[in-house]
């Protein structure tokens, strides 16, 4: 577990790959219900536009907040998490897509609460912006 003394403004986060794909979809929506088409049946999503099936907003979204449990060993240590969603996650069959998930220390309060940036990429394209999250990090 990360303790405040081994956080600088600076810290980059051990990254996470996470492989999507369709399979993945179906199980978020039935844990979700959003059984929206867009997310599991090629033929729809693309007659309404899109290039194909693209993931759930929120599974991405919570695929990146793993990277932030992951680093501080407390799911109740995320005190703030937001993000704006820039681009789907298109999750073409049967490869699906990687999201890469970074982060880096952007400032620690005086109260040690960490700051953290945090950057969502496929293929290197940015799919989530203004993605910042506040943790508590133990002090020791």
């Amino acid at each position: 577990m990360i303790t405040l003394s081994d956080v600088r403004v600076g810290t980059v986060l051990p990254s996470l790959q996470v492989p999507i794909g369709r399979a993945n979809l179906v199980r978020y929506a039935g844990a979700s219900g959003d059984f929206n088409p867009i997310h599991w049946n090629q033929r729809f999503a693309t007659s309404v536009g899109l290039p194909d099936v693209i993931a759930h907003g929120m599974f991405t979204m919570a695929q990146v907040g793993r990277l932030l449990t992951s680093w501080v060993g407390d799911p109740g240590a995320v005190l703030e998490y937001g993000v704006r969603f820039t681009r789907p996650v298109v999750v073409p069959d049967p490869d699906g897509a990687t999201l890469i998930v970074t982060g880096k220390v952007d400032s620690i309060s005086e109260h040690g609460l960490v700051a953290v940036e945090l950057t969502a990429t496929v293929d290197g394209q940015t799919v989530l912006a203004r993605a910042k999250a506040v943790v508590r990090v133990p002090a020791s």
